[in-house]
């Protein structure tokens, strides 16, 4: 008997992350913005961290207010423009790239 046999007949296990969203496709959406703001906030963190910078300083750097910095921290970040996030990630040696994601 070979090892393989039997394999393609499993079925693929789903997550209870996954079931949820299937069956509240509505919460799929909200999660899904959240999680981005999550993301970008985590994203400076580690980036201010690993630069050793302080809020005060990045935001010298990027030329907008310590609050700025605080906020996108925080994750509280929903104010801030384009040009504003751009420019504090510029200040990280990052920039924003736009990438299609549905037909």
């Amino acid at each position: 008997m070979k090892g393989n046999q039997g394999r393609g007949n499993k079925k693929k296990l789903e997550s209870t992350f996954d079931k949820f969203f299937k069956e509240h496709p509505e919460q799929k959406e909200i999660f899904d913005k959240e999680y981005e703001a999550f993301a970008l906030s985590e994203f400076v963190l580690e980036k201010m961290e690993e630069n050793n910078i302080s809020i005060r300083a990045l935001a010298e750097k990027a030329g907008v207010s310590p609050t700025v910095i605080q906020k996108i921290r925080s994750k509280n970040a929903e104010k801030i423009n384009y040009r504003t996030f751009s420019n504090v990630l510029h200040s990280l040696g990052y920039r924003i790239s736009i990438e299609k994601i549905r037909n």
